[in-house]
């Protein structure tokens, strides 16, 4: 997953309402959740929750199916999985090519 991408999902996630949101959405599974039942849960207004939803769609963070007349949200894993995926590869890769080089460093409490 590139930088940019990796960014829009991290920066949907970080404003509170779509974290609410999005952890609501997990929680439901893959069967997803309707929008009706999403906004009387978390008592959200129905134009603010839209706004909310779009971004996490924009980001790939869920995706949107209509069943009749019922729109229902679903919260996308895999989107999620190469989001953490993005920050845990290079999870340490510095003190790893330093101890590869035998360059260890002992610190003193001094």
């Amino acid at each position: 997953m590139d930088i940019e991408k990796t960014a829009k999902a991290l920066k949907e996630l970080g404003h509170v309402t779509r974290l609410t949101i999005y952890k609501r959405l997990v929680k439901a599974g893959y069967k997803g959740l309707a929008v009706g039942t999403l906004q009387e849960e978390l008592e959200i207004p129905g134009s603010t929750l839209s706004h909310h939803l779009s971004g996490l769609a924009s980001a790939g963070l869920i995706k949107q199916r209509r069943e009749g007349r019922v729109l229902y949200c679903v919260a996308q894993y895999e989107q999620l999985d190469q989001v953490l995926q993005t920050l845990r590869e290079e999870c340490c890769i510095d003190d790893k090519l330093s101890a590869d080089e035998g360059d260890f460093k002992v610190l003193s409490r001094d």
